[in-house]
């Protein structure tokens, strides 16, 4: 198995996930802005040229949401890592996991890297930019209305839709935005999990542009 990827909030995701089910792969530590997602071998696996790839035995999955939940379905299907289809927590946590990669990633915190990160690539956009943060905030109400009363995203305990949604606070923190206090402790009972502590320090070991 293989996870390709590194010094991003997706990849994280995958690594996240994989370090959280204790498994034994070969991570690929690319930066999306190394040249190397523009190299033969990886268009091979993937096209899009994004960040991160799962290989695992010949099985190319992209999309760091499809990974996570891959991963725990396949390799962790009695840890409760993601809850088992067709039930009702099944459908919230495809719920939770939506609204993270719209509303808090593509819509929002993607937009500042865009004009703040690679303005560079992308232009600067002030007005975007300043949306944007209040569309990440705004958006925030719907994730601590669920924390202010509950541990976890999905039931009772910890799974993929919390590794999804940490990753944008963290993010979101590294942007400067103030989080409401429940996810600001939320966040922080997250990050402190030894899987996360050892995600983290892997896909961080490189900067986006390979070094």
């Amino acid at each position: 198995m293989q996870i390709w990827g590194g010094a991003t909030t997706r990849t994280l995701r995958a690594h996240w996930m994989a370090h959280e089910l204790a498994l034994d792969y070969q991570p690929k530590l690319i930066g999306p802005r190394s040249g190397e997602t523009q190299r033969a071998e990886f268009r091979a696996l993937n096209v899009k040229e994004k960040v991160p790839v799962l290989v695992d035995d010949g099985f190319v999955l992209t999309e760091s949401a499809a990974i996570v939940t891959y991963l725990a379905d396949t390799y962790g299907a009695e840890t409760g890592l993601v809850p088992s289809p067709p039930t009702q927590l099944r459908a919230q946590y495809n719920e939770w996991l939506s609204y993270v990669q719209m509303e808090l990633d593509a819509h929002t915190l993607y937009v500042l890297r865009k004009h703040i990160d690679l303005a560079h690539l992308y232009g600067e956009a002030p007005t975007a930019v300043e949306a944007a943060i209040e569309g990440f905030k705004k958006q925030l109400a719907f994730a601590d209305h669920r924390l202010q009363a509950h541990a976890h995203l999905v039931g009772d305990g910890f799974t993929g839709a919390d590794i999804m949604l940490t990753s944008c606070l963290t993010w979101g923190q590294a942007c400067g935005i103030e989080l409401p206090p429940s996810l600001e402790e939320y966040a922080r009972r997250m990050t402190s999990r030894a899987a996360y502590q050892s995600a983290a320090k892997l896909n961080f070991s490189i900067t986006p542009d390979g070094s």
